[in-house]
């Protein structure tokens, strides 16, 4: 159906693109007398282009009292045609329907992406009754009822686990970049991905309580709340009209030559004020283009010209969103950090967690040799893994087994694992025949030129917040390294769109940057949303306005800084454009103007508009 949406969408612009080009060539044959005709080609134009602007002011005259800019267009086509002034006529329609049609190529909707998020919900459950199992439809499960979740499952609803351990993808609820360890008692949510161990849980929201679709309902509310922007020309349409039949009539009335009349009809066309802000966002979209920014909704740099603060999610955003070894401590002389790395990697050669293989990537990407031989492997899911290395028990994982090992750390041990954990780090402890070797600290790291990058958005105005799922001291970590006064932690996809709601009750437009599905409700409230769209979900993609293609976020300061240059242009163009009309209507009035070279006048003041606007192409801040 979307296919065929868009297949149909084509072939309509493909049409008005067709019918401009031959009205173009139909005017040029009437003003130079090309070819013989038994009309005036002029009539080709008014037909292709004119017709369509009258039929759809009669429609919203008539059904909605709705006075747009095409009610005085198509009054000046009518008495363009009644006096026998055919190119003006034909001219004023072509400038208009190429506004609209830059306006429409201009102002496209983003998809929603609800269908995306749809899919993510589980369509089956393992239902476990009378010590059978059973598979039945996701939305079948009841409050109450056990279920088992086997690994890589997605979990069908929100519930607790009742037996079992394993660990969690919970990215699409709280964007962490890591898996989260389970256990009894502790609860799940629906579209989270099981990771390694089988579980049983009971189900205690289901349908449309669950977390998955309480998200659906969150990206539908704040898309429909999102304000759109109304074109300057259709703003003003209504005082226009008046104002344009005013001065006719009484010039009219006063000098009895309806020629002026007409003229000022003609020349009090908004086709450059049509045009003037359309051709400045085009430009400048195709300037942002250049600097890997998609921009899916016309009006998006128009609205991101206004905001005063920008929310970045964490992970994926300002960092990789990928774990990396940190730092390395040995507790014991005999251990060196190569060894203890190298007995680490070799131990979690086989896991799948990205903890395990961050570890095995650190070493060979710092050493050449061989990792050592693991045997006995064995995997505890939520906890961490073991093997038999050169005969002896090696153990990599977290305080959880060492505990259930009999391993204990003293205060020294406990203290400094304490202060990577206060950091936003994750540790595996290494542990060699029952005793500690050392640790491991694992983090998220910032993206390259993320500092720099939030220096200078701060430079143009506008306020850094750091909103994430990660925890306290993880966003703390992060936000002080790249100086973000502004951090709210912990934050689930519902929390994120309160808090952007909170901002903008305040009057403070809101920006939005985000990567993670979790982010796509944020996204779609947020006053402009733009998605990072080379690790990004399709959804998070899907719900913003703008996409970073190439997750450079070093551009988004010239982003900030061309919408702002955007907006400069749009009011140049428009101060310059009621200026030209105000000249030409004094001109109408006193005859100097006639219908024809009025509609010329028209035409070069739309061509400088669009020469105006073009600048904006290769600009970029000094």
């Amino acid at each position: 159906m979307d296919k065929l949406e868009a297949f149909l969408e084509w072939g309509g612009v493909k049409k008005d693109i067709c019918c401009l080009v031959i009205s173009g060539i139909a005017l040029i044959i009437s003003i130079f007398d090309l070819i013989p005709l038994p009309f005036d080609a002029a009539w080709i134009a008014i037909v292709l282009c004119g017709i369509p602007i009258i039929l759809e002011a009669i429609i919203g005259l008539v059904t909605a009292f709705d006075i747009k800019a095409d009610v005085l267009v198509s009054i000046a086509l009518i008495a363009s045609v009644i006096i026998g002034e055919d190119f003006a006529a034909g001219e004023v329609a072509f400038i208009m329907q190429l506004g609209a049609l830059l306006e429409d190529l201009t102002v496209a909707k983003a998809r929603a992406g609800i269908e995306k998020l749809v899919h993510l919900t589980p369509q089956t459950a393992r239902r476990l009754l009378d010590g059978r199992e059973e598979i039945i439809a996701a939305e079948l499960v009841n409050v109450g009822d056990i279920l088992r979740v086997l690994p890589g499952e997605t979990i069908p609803v929100d519930g607790e686990i009742i037996a079992g351990e394993t660990s969690i993808n919970q990215s699409v609820m709280t964007g962490e970049s890591l898996p989260v360890d389970k256990s009894v008692g502790d609860s799940v949510s629906s579209g989270t991905v099981n990771q390694f161990g089988a579980f049983e849980m009971k189900a205690t929201k289901v349908g449309e309580d669950s977390s998955i679709q309480r998200m659906i309902r969150l990206v539908q509310s704040a898309d429909a709340g999102k304000a759109k922007i109304v074109g300057i020309a259709d703003r003003w349409a209504t005082w226009i009209v008046v104002i344009a039949l005013t001065a006719a009539a009484l010039t009219w009335i006063i000098s009895g030559e309806i020629i002026r009349a007409v003229t000022i009809l003609v020349v009090f066309c908004p086709c450059a004020l049509v045009l003037a802000t359309p051709t400045a966002i085009m430009a400048a979209i195709g300037n942002a283009t250049k600097h890997g920014f998609l921009v899916s909704v016309g009006d998006a740099l128009e609205r991101l010209a206004q905001v005063s603060k920008i929310t970045f999610d964490k992970t994926g955003t300002l960092t990789y969103g990928r774990p990396e070894v940190t730092a390395i401590h040995s507790f014991n002389a005999e251990w060196s950090h190569d060894k203890l790395l190298l007995y680490a990697a070799s131990v979690e050669i086989y896991s799948e967690h990205p903890l395990g293989k961050a570890v095995v990537t650190a070493y060979r990407n710092a050493n050449q040799g061989e990792l050592l031989a693991a045997e006995q492997f064995q995997m505890h899911p939520g906890r961490g893994v073991e093997a038999m290395i050169e005969g002896q028990k090696v153990m990599a994982g977290n305080r959880e087994m060492l505990t259930a090992a009999h391993i204990t750390l003293n205060l020294d041990q406990s203290a400094l694992a304490d202060q990577y954990l206060s950091q936003g780090c994750t540790i595996i402890y290494l542990a060699v025949e029952g005793s500690l070797a050392g640790v491991i600290a694992l983090s998220d790291t910032l993206r390259e030129n993320a500092k720099d990058m939030i220096l200078e958005v701060e430079r143009a105005g506008v306020t850094p917040v750091l909103l994430t799922g990660d925890h306290q001291n993880a966003a703390q970590n992060i936000a002080s390294q790249l100086q973000i006064h502004e951090v709210r932690a912990e934050c689930l996809p519902e929390d994120k769109l309160q808090c952007i709601e909170a901002y903008q009750q305040n009057n403070q437009k809101v920006c939005m940057i985000g990567d993670g599905i979790n982010d796509a409700p944020a996204l779609k409230k947020a006053y402009v949303g733009i998605a990072m769209g080379g690790v990004g979900s399709d959804i998070a993609v899907d719900a913003a306005d703008i996409v970073l293609v190439d997750d450079d976020i070093k551009e988004l300061p010239h982003l900030l800084y061309l919408a702002k240059r955007m907006m400069t242009t749009i009011k140049a163009n428009l101060t310059f454009s009621m200026l030209l009309n105000f000249v030409a209507i004094i001109l109408a009035i006193s005859g100097i103007l006639n219908p024809v070279v009025g509609a010329l006048v028209h035409n070069a003041g739309s061509v400088l508009v669009i020469i105006n606007s073009s600048l904006l192409l290769k600009w970029r801040k000094k």
